[in-house]
C-alpha cells in the first residue's frame, strides 16, 4: 500500500502560520513544489534540507496535485475582445 500524503503533511496554525508543511519540520510544501518547478531534483532538495526524505517530497507533490484537482477555479471573463 502506498503511503498517504496525510501521514507526512501537517497544517497547524502554530507551525509556519498554518501553511502545509512536512511533519516534524518547518519546511512548507510550497517550497518543495516550487523547487521542483524550478528544476531542482529531489536529491538537491534533500541536500538542502537533509532532514527531508524522498517520501516527504513525493507527499508534497501529491498534496499539491490533490489541492489543484480539488480547487474551484473561476474562469476570467474577458470583455472588449481581451
Amino acid at each position: 500500500m502506498k503511503a498517504n500524503w496525510r501521514e507526512r503533511i501537517v497544517i497547524e496554525p502554530a507551525i509556519h502560520h498554518g501553511e502545509p508543511c512536512i511533519k516534524g519540520t518547518r519546511v512548507p510544501v510550497s517550497v518543495i513544489v516550487a523547487s521542483i518547478a524550478d528544476g531542482d531534483t529531489p536529491q538537491q532538495i534533500i541536500d538542502a534540507w537533509p532532514h527531508l526524505t524522498g517520501a516527504d517530497i513525493k507527499a508534497a507533490l501529491k498534496f499539491a496535485a490533490e489541492a489543484v484537482n480539488n480547487a474551484d477555479f473561476v474562469p476570467i471573463q474577458r470583455t472588449n475582445g481581451r
